[in-house]
């Protein structure tokens, strides 16, 4: 497959089923645990997986002087400053609206990437993303209402534009970089701002509530799955296919989450809701343009 980009779509549909599905498991890690818990001791593990795999398969490379401000970045953005804005602008606003201004990602990261690494963005890409957008309405929208937060709808747009400033850091990193070090070192960041964060604000709460074997297992399947294995297969597309059209499959997580809840748990999707998980998919083969056409 090397010279095919299908490599890269299978892989952004591993790593958004599992973002989707991932849900499921911080729910249980909640049971025991605060948020900016689960997502410290998350990246943690996960950094220390990463690092281990790294040295052992000889995947882990050392960084040069001048990329370190890059990681560094790059670990400031996302996972640290998305999952906080995220989880706070999820605290202050509803899941519908979270879900409406995260489908806005895909619409500012072109934007980002255009200024900063002038990455060529078409038509096709464009309608794509504006087609994907609606299904996302039509997915979490219900009565035609959306309880909206000035200062929540504030803290969520900082989640997107942390979204779409990783994903151009992503491709501003030098190709050299395996995907395993470059995913490596950006948790390991991260976590200069996570330690303090937990210590400041969930430290004292440490022991307070009773610790669930669930809750243990969720926190380990969420650093293998959904902060070790997608986080590398979403490095490894946005430097292939790019910012714009990795980010558009951010869209297919309100439609697989529906998907996931009405296999698991046997909840109704109503019809107009089947509508636009079509929509989405729609949306994402036109914004892929000429890709598909051509391989």
């Amino acid at each position: 497959m090397k010279n095919s980009n299908w490599s890269a779509y299978v892989g952004i549909m591993i790593a958004m089923t599992v973002w989707s599905c991932s849900f499921l498991f911080t729910q249980e890690a909640l049971k025991s645990f605060n948020p900016i818990t689960v997502v410290t001791l998350r990246i943690g593990l996960a950094t220390a997986l990463l690092g281990l795999y790294g040295w052992v398969a000889g995947r882990l490379q050392k960084p040069r002087k001048q990329d370190i401000w890059l990681f560094l970045v790059g670990g400031a953005f996302q996972p640290f400053s998305y999952f906080m804005c995220e989880t706070y602008g999820l605290w202050m606003t509803s899941a519908t609206t979270t879900s409406v201004v995260m489908a806005l990602i895909p619409l500012f990261a072109p934007l980002v990437a255009w200024v900063w690494l002038r990455e060529r963005v078409t038509w096709w890409n464009m309608v794509g993303i504006v087609v994907s957008v609606i299904g996302v309405m039509m997915l979490v929208v219900e009565k035609g209402e959306i309880n909206v937060s000035g200062w929540g709808l504030v803290v969520l747009m900082g989640a997107v534009m942390s979204a779409a400033m990783y994903s151009t850091i992503l491709r501003k990193i030098p190709g050299e970089y395996t995907n395993v070090s470059i995913v490596f070192y950006v948790h390991a960041s991260s976590l200069l701002f996570f330690i303090p964060t937990f210590v400041a604000l969930d430290l004292q709460n440490w022991g307070t509530r009773p610790v669930l074997p669930m809750s243990v297992v969720s926190i380990v399947v969420l650093a293998v799955f959904a902060s070790v294995v997608s986080f590398v297969l979403f490095c490894y597309v946005v430097r292939r296919i790019g910012v714009t059209k990795a980010n558009v499959f951010n869209n297919m997580i309100p439609a697989i989450t529906a998907l996931a809840v009405w296999m698991i748990y046997g909840e109704v999707i109503p019809a107009v809701k089947w509508v636009g998980i079509v929509v989405v998919i729609v949306g994402l083969f036109i914004s892929q343009g000429v890709d598909f056409k051509r391989r």
